[in-house]
């Protein structure tokens, strides 16, 4: 596991400071695309990824890095963001788990998209409601790791004569 987490995830993040991508980008890069990466509804993070870093340039390699990492967590979440749903707009608790969504959205999609169209988007409005708090926890916990590896590589490097 922790050659994988080397490979996948350290390794490239390296390889964007050396390459000149400030800290203050890569940080804000994951931790956009971890939060987006949880959306609640399965398919869109990709496109509101490439949207968000064209928007605010940010680059969209590390962006979507993040991004696909996070579909396992995704889908662990679809349920905790629809109950956070319920409870903001005060609705009837949905009779689902996990594994009735899932069946239903690789048997008909679109049907799945009508059937669970007032929880989608009753868990998008809770994923507002946590989206901008983690984005900031996670950007002021990055920054400054990222800062320090950049200073690290920067200090370990030869300089040219």
């Amino acid at each position: 596991m922790r050659e994988w987490t080397m490979r996948k995830l350290v390794c490239p993040v390296l390889d964007l400071l050396r390459q000149g991508v400030t800290p203050q980008k890569i940080a804000l890069s994951i931790a956009l695309g971890i939060v987006v990466g949880v959306f609640p509804a399965v398919g869109w993070t990709t496109l509101l990824c490439f949207v968000i870093a064209f928007v605010l340039r940010l680059n969209p390699v590390a962006i979507q890095l993040v991004n696909y990492l996070m579909y396992p967590v995704q889908i662990v979440l679809l349920i905790p963001f629809v109950r956070m749903g319920e409870f903001l707009f005060r609705a009837a608790r949905m009779p689902l788990n996990l594994e009735q969504i899932m069946h239903l959205i690789r048997v008909d999609t679109m049907g799945a998209i009508r059937t669970l169209w007032t929880a989608t988007w009753h868990a998008a409005t809770a994923w507002l409601v946590v989206a901008p708090l983690a984005v900031a926890a996670l950007y002021f916990i990055l920054h400054p790791v990222l800062r320090a590896a950049a200073a690290r590589m920067s200090s370990s490097q030869p300089e040219a004569v």
